[in-house]
């Protein structure tokens, strides 16, 4: 049987030793250290992938605790928004309730308009496209969002790819309802700025309607049927008299403009104004005019002074309120 020698000398005085190997059990020990190598070498490779793989999960988790507070951050202020938004549609609500425009539930008013951001008013209820919201009468519901336990937790191993799951279909919730916020905030936006446009005509009409006494003095004869004081029949008073002292201001009680100013028949000096929105004012027996045609007026500015001309039985004012070219009782529009 061959053999492997081995001769050891440690020094000169020292007597040679020899050992002999078999060469089948060479052969066995290396394959012996070859497959420990190799052992060694698998459970190397093992360990550092577990390594590996147990620093990606810390940054997983890491990463997903972030996304989670992100995510609890974004759904509050989802919340807050959609809390101010609802403020102010209940806002515009009543100041169209209190100045009686279109689309307030009123008493005895028209019932809420429901206003739609697209003409179609379907903005797709399912598929992840946000529903047609209201910008009267009520807020556009945010989408029921997950209850906590359906918050992602951290991941460990077996449950990351889950938890990156749920964490994707919660954000994917999110971003319907801010889109969704986003329609109703358009929405929103357009309704206030109607709202503006209709206040400020409402501001016009108010400032363009008579609402204050043309002069001071006394009311000596009144609107309707009446006994003339010239010929002692029964005639129709087309407005109201109020007596008072000569050169008494007479003032306009509203915004508009002098469309006539001049000597009238039996009006005299007269004045009369165009408020628009089908209203106008006349002004008779006055005894001097201060205002020319087409000239703009304010309400209480001074256009004329109290007097006795044209047919008149004593210093006064002749004061007709026409809305849509028909007389009406004046003081229906007095009101102070």
């Amino acid at each position: 049987m061959e053999r492997y020698s081995l001769i050891v000398v440690t020094d000169e005085t020292a007597p040679i030793r020899r050992l002999d190997v078999r060469k089948d059990f060479v052969k066995r020990g290396l394959a012996g250290l070859a497959v420990i190598a190799c052992l060694l070498l698998v459970g190397l490779v093992d360990y550092v992938r577990v390594r590996i793989d147990h620093v990606e999960l810390d940054s997983l988790r890491a990463e997903t605790q972030q996304q989670r507070a992100q995510i609890e951050s974004f759904d509050e202020t989802l919340s807050d928004v959609e809390g101010k938004l609802q403020r102010l549609r209940d806002f515009e609500r009543k100041v169209r309730i209190i100045a009686n425009l279109p689309g307030a539930a009123a008493t005895g008013g028209e019932e809420v308009t429901a206003v739609s951001p697209t003409a179609s008013g379907d903005l797709g209820a399912h598929g992840g496209d946000a529903d047609a919201v209201e910008v009267h009468g009520g807020a556009a519901p945010l989408e029921a969002a997950p209850a906590a336990a359906d918050s992602p937790a951290a991941p460990d191993a077996g449950e990351s790819a889950d938890g990156a799951a749920k964490t994707a279909e919660r954000v994917s919730v999110l971003r319907r309802d801010a889109e969704r916020l986003g329609l109703v905030a358009n929405a929103q936006a357009l309704s206030i700025a109607d709202l503006l446009e209709k206040l400020e005509d409402k501001r016009k009409h108010l400032e363009s309607t008579p609402a204050i006494w043309p002069t001071r003095g006394w009311l000596t004869s009144r609107f309707g049927n009446r006994i003339s004081a010239f010929t002692g029949a029964r005639q129709f008073h087309a407005g109201i008299d109020i007596a008072g002292a000569p050169g008494t201001d007479v003032i306009a009680p509203a915004r508009g403009r002098v469309v006539f100013a001049g000597k009238r028949g039996p009006l005299g000096n007269s004045v009369t104004i165009d408020h628009g929105y089908g209203i106008r004012t006349i002004y008779g027996h006055t005894k001097e005019i201060f205002v020319k045609r087409g000239q703009e007026i304010q309400r209480g500015q001074v256009i004329a002074a109290l007097g006795n001309t044209g047919r008149s039985t004593g210093p006064h004012l002749h004061y007709v309120v026409e809305v849509r070219g028909k007389a009406v009782n004046p003081l229906d529009y007095i009101f102070d």
